[in-house]
């Protein structure tokens, strides 16, 4: 039988428990990278007009494509087909003043329906008198499903109102870029939003 001298085994068990101490003191923390996206490069805008029955006119995106949903309502969806998005827009035609603040009410309600996943609702205002263009867009932040959303208003015969929509899960980290590449879209469309007289 083997004999150990218990003054080297001591002495080893001391220098391996040391090594240890050291060595994990010494080390770096490990932390994960975070979690990248694709980079994504969008075209230059460019834009064309939308000039058709419909009782209102105003330029969109080449990459856009129309879809008329129902001549008799005056709706329409705007699909970024490459991005997975979809304007929607519905127009009300007004008969009345109450007619104006019910559709003011309900669309401000609609926008702040998102506050549960949102971070914060930014509003900016747009006023032109000249041709009667009174609206307002909604900066709805956070992974909300609806980042983007305006209504515009002659206040007396047009309402309308757009809501922008992904078909992918909300990720406002990811999306970032092309929700603020169609949000300019949408300032263009109601900076250079007109109402057609066909009453």
């Amino acid at each position: 039988m083997r004999r150990y001298n218990n003054q080297k085994t001591r002495t080893l068990l001391f220098l391996a428990f040391a090594a240890t101490v050291i060595l994990s003191g010494c080390s770096e923390s490990y932390t994960p990278k975070p979690r990248g996206y694709f980079r994504i490069d969008l075209p230059p805008h460019q834009y064309q007009l939308l000039d058709t029955i419909f009782p209102y006119t105003f330029p969109y995106s080449t990459d856009a494509k129309i879809t008329i949903l129902n001549k008799d309502s005056d709706w329409i969806n705007i699909t970024y087909p490459k991005y997975k998005a979809v304007l929607y827009f519905s127009y009300k035609r007004i008969n009345k003043k109450s007619d104006l603040r019910k559709l003011i009410n309900d669309s401000q309600a609609f926008v702040y329906k998102h506050t549960i996943k949102a971070s914060a609702i930014d509003e900016q205002l747009f006023v032109d008198s000249i041709d009667h263009v009174y609206g307002l867009l909604f900066d709805i932040k956070g992974n909300a499903a609806s980042n983007e959303q305006f209504y515009a208003t002659d206040s007396t015969h047009h309402f309308l109102r757009a809501s922008l929509y992904f078909n992918v899960k909300p990720n406002s980290d990811s999306l970032a870029p092309i929700i603020n590449y169609i949000r300019q879209d949408m300032v263009v469309m109601i900076d250079s939003l007109k109402w057609k007289k066909y009453f």
